[in-house]
């Protein structure tokens, strides 16, 4: 991912959770916070277990090592995804796509609240959550995902509208996997989930923070209504290990 960051806005500020700060390398901070118990790596480079998330974070880019460090970590001849780094590739990498997304975080126009309808997802449910994913593809979804957070669903006539949580850096909790049917589109059920796993976020102090592809404007206008506002802009770029 090639960043582009931009200064949060002012009414994000002062809700409760933790600093900012740690939103522009989300991945390393979950992984080296309250995610730790899953991570693959060391001091330099870490990843989650494959059949958990795809994404690998580096602690810095200024370290001389780091690309070393990813090597070791990924294996030779990998594809894997960047994050922050904006310079030339070390030689036998190179990369292979790119793409935008934006960044976004409550403010205290969020009003979340609990569903009724809502019911947790475990272990039972992952293939109708691998399901729902793979009919919406609402971003990356592996079959042990679900770990990662309290991840929600309702389910009408045997179908499920999944969510939940996935990154979580200190004082934060990533809000993912928002995913509703076409048939059962425009009845208010993916807010009704967003709100409800937000309730639960605030209510152990974290604050929620969304990520979705800078062309899905329509789900970013939706976020925004429901109480969400742009942080930051993100170019996210894939590269491939040297072989």
């Amino acid at each position: 991912m090639l960043s582009d960051a931009g200064a949060a806005p002012s009414s994000a500020a002062g809700a409760s959770g933790g600093e900012e700060s740690v939103l522009d390398n989300a991945p390393w901070h979950a992984l080296t916070g309250p995610h730790a118990r899953f991570a693959i790596g060391g001091d330099l480079a870490r990843r989650y277990p494959d059949d958990v998330a795809p994404f690998v974070a580096v602690r810095t880019w200024d370290d001389p090592h780091v690309w070393d460090a990813l090597l070791e970590l990924v294996g030779t001849g990998a594809e894997v995804g960047v994050s922050g780094y904006d310079g030339e590739l070390p030689a036998g990498w190179e990369f292979t796509g790119s793409g935008e997304g934006v960044q976004l975080v409550q403010t205290p126009a969020l009003t979340p609240r609990p569903d009724d309808e809502a019911i947790e997802l475990g272990a039972d449910d992952v293939a109708d959550m691998l399901a729902i994913v793979a009919r919406n593809q609402p971003g990356p979804f592996r079959p042990r995902t679900y770990e990662l957070g309290r991840y929600i669903g309702i389910r009408r006539q045997g179908r499920l509208v999944a969510m939940g949580e996935r990154l979580h850096p200190a004082g934060w909790t990533e809000i993912s996997a928002v995913a509703v049917d076409a048939d059962h589109r425009r009845q208010g059920l993916g807010s009704r989930l967003v709100l409800d796993v937000a309730f639960h976020i605030q209510e152990r102090g974290d604050r929620a923070l969304m990520h979705a592809a800078a062309t899905n404007t329509g789900a970013i206008a939706a976020y925004e209504r429901l109480g969400f506002v742009l942080r930051r802009r993100n170019r996210f770029a894939s590269v491939r290990t040297p072989s």
